[in-house]
């Protein structure tokens, strides 16, 4: 389940008013991106990809965190009901499925990171996982060429695993071929 597009739009101004930042025009990127792609895509609804996008990041709420704006994410929108939303909040930074691939600091509990761990091991991603992953790294607060931007995180964290980078070009790759034309036209970059 997840939200209505208003309430989604609701839940994030609010979650600004807890924690501004620049993560705020970032969610409304990925979001714009993920509407786009999935209705280029066909047989994606832009409208659930829209609020996925816009409510990712949703765990910044409770502050400047790291990994934890993941699990903060994950269980807010749990306690909500929005079980869809939730996913994504875990999803969205695991493109290869594996908690050491997280790149940032390890900011939670060693049972938040066996609780982290477990739900990834058990997850399926389906394509709107993979969608919110590959919107993720389009979009800074803006549309950027995504090289470019795992190249910023790269500088920014020291680090980022190639598996995640060849992974994430793997992912633009797939929705360039279901969409059968290049991502940046469909986004407008």
């Amino acid at each position: 389940m997840i939200p209505t597009r208003e309430t989604a739009e609701e839940l994030l101004r609010d979650a600004e008013t807890y924690n501004p930042g620049a993560w705020v025009e970032h969610s409304h990127a990925v979001a714009m991106c993920a509407e786009k792609i999935a209705a280029a895509c066909g047989d994606m609804d832009p409208e659930k990809a829209f609020v996925l996008g816009l409510l990712h990041d949703i765990g910044r709420k409770f502050g400047v965190k790291h990994m934890g704006h993941i699990y903060d994410g994950y269980r807010y929108m749990t306690e909500l009901g929005y079980d869809e939303a939730a996913r994504i909040c875990l999803s969205h930074s695991f493109s290869i499925q594996k908690l050491e691939d997280y790149i940032g600091k390890w900011d939670i509990s060693e049972e938040q990171q066996a609780k982290l761990r477990k739900l990834l091991n058990e997850m399926v991603y389906d394509d709107y996982d993979r969608l919110i992953q590959v919107c993720d790294s389009l979009a800074g607060t803006e549309v950027v060429d995504m090289e470019e931007r795992m190249a910023d995180v790269k500088r920014r964290y020291g680090a980022y695993p190639q598996d995640k980078w060849d992974k994430n070009l793997a992912l633009k790759e797939y929705f360039e071929e279901k969409m059968q034309q290049d991502i940046y036209k469909v986004v407008g970059r």
